[in-house]
């Protein structure tokens, strides 16, 4: 297992999931976000606003690919990056990817608390929220799909559960 991909709709986990993983088997995380905003000195909100969906997306797509000629990582990448261009054939030619999935329900009573901090979703009520996940979710699920693995978070209520998880995500993957 050379990289292996985390993808998923925000608050499955990728993030927490990831950086455990990770060090469980001694790899470099890397968050794609964070990756894109070192390089460009940016935030992720402030090269949408500069290019625009489109051009953050061709950025973020770039940057994919090169993170995927990394070796030896786990990378997460945010929700919306298997849904562009030829990104989620190329994650699945270059390494493992693994859909962390929740229901709109769960996502919402994860992300719900701390949507101050997203700006697709700090506006919203939380009766919006369900329904922009739920929306969302239907439009990437085609996509998300197309993964190696479809590990289920449902049930990841809290970080210190996370241990557990990672430990099932590496029996499923080191078969």
């Amino acid at each position: 297992m050379n990289k292996v991909f985390l993808i998923g709709y925000m608050g499955a986990g990728k993030t927490t999931l990831g950086k455990l993983f990770a060090e469980e088997l001694g790899v470099e995380f890397i968050d794609l976000d964070h990756f894109i905003e070192a390089r460009h000195q940016k935030t992720i909100n402030q090269l949408f606003e500069e290019f625009g969906e489109d051009g953050f997306r061709r950025i973020e797509s770039t940057m994919l690919k090169e993170v995927g000629s990394f070796e030896n990582v786990i990378i997460s990448v945010g929700g919306g990056t298997p849904c562009f261009f030829d990104n989620m054939d190329f994650m699945n030619e270059v390494g493992e990817t693994v859909y962390l999935k929740a229901s709109a329900g769960i996502l919402t009573q994860r992300l719900n608390p701390c949507k101050e901090k997203r700006p697709l979703i700090k506006d919203k009520t939380e009766a919006e929220l369900l329904e922009f996940i739920d929306s969302s979710l239907q439009k990437r699920e085609p996509f998300y799909s197309k993964a190696s693995y479809i590990f289920e978070t449902e049930t990841l209520l809290n970080k210190s559960q996370a241990k557990d998880y990672v430990n099932r995500l590496i029996k499923e993957l080191i078969k």
